[in-house]
């Protein structure tokens, strides 16, 4: 988390020496086993925009707590980082859908959405971690909202928001949570080929 994470991978016999590195680097930076909100916002912070990136932080972290328990064990860490590297494009946009969904009411309204498109806008300006866009958090919620709110109620539900991104790449390039914009690296001499 302080340093380059490690990501297991599935192809070749690697994968449980690279989940035991994993976990090995993970206790390290979190001894007890678990990560806490404060824990996850001062290492997230660090690698992406400092404060700037502390609300998409918290929303992070929440995705993540899967039992909502206010921690992240490292199963909750894993399952997310592996299913974000290998798991489907609707496998991601479930996982993404639920980082938008500020209040888990199985809705997203379009002032999550702009929290998050704000939050997502100022951390990737602060750390240049992604390329300029030139539409602002407003404008992107709106142009979301005009696409995907098929039924005009004011609110995306789960499968508005999957269809929708799947049948549009711009859609799905904004929503789809994308770990190529997270440094990440796989330890020197570890050829997943």
């Amino acid at each position: 988390m302080g340093q380059a994470a490690t990501l297991p991978c599935r192809r070749g016999g690697s994968y449980v020496m690279e989940l035991h590195e994993w976990y090995r680097k993970f206790i390290i930076e979190c001894p007890s086993g678990l990560i806490t909100l404060h824990e996850f916002q001062k290492h997230f912070c660090n690698g992406t925009g400092g404060s700037e990136s502390a609300e998409y932080a918290e929303q992070i972290f929440r995705t993540l707590d899967y039992n909502e328990d206010g921690v992240v064990d490292f199963r909750e860490y894993v399952m997310a980082i592996s299913m974000l590297v290998e798991g489907s494009a609707v496998e991601k946009l479930r996982w993404s859908f639920k980082l938008y969904d500020k209040d888990r009411d199985g809705a997203i309204t379009r002032e999550e959405m702009l929290e998050i498109m704000q939050a997502v806008n100022k951390m990737g300006v602060a750390a240049d971690l992604t390329k300029p866009n030139p539409l602002t958090a407003e404008e992107c919620t709106n142009r979301i909202f005009l696409r995907l709110d098929k039924d005009n109620n004011a609110i995306i539900s789960l499968e508005e928001f999957i269809e929708g991104a799947l049948d549009d790449d711009w859609m799905r390039e904004m929503l789809e949570c994308d770990p190529n914009t997270v440094r990440v690296e796989r330890p020197p001499g570890k050829d997943p080929a």
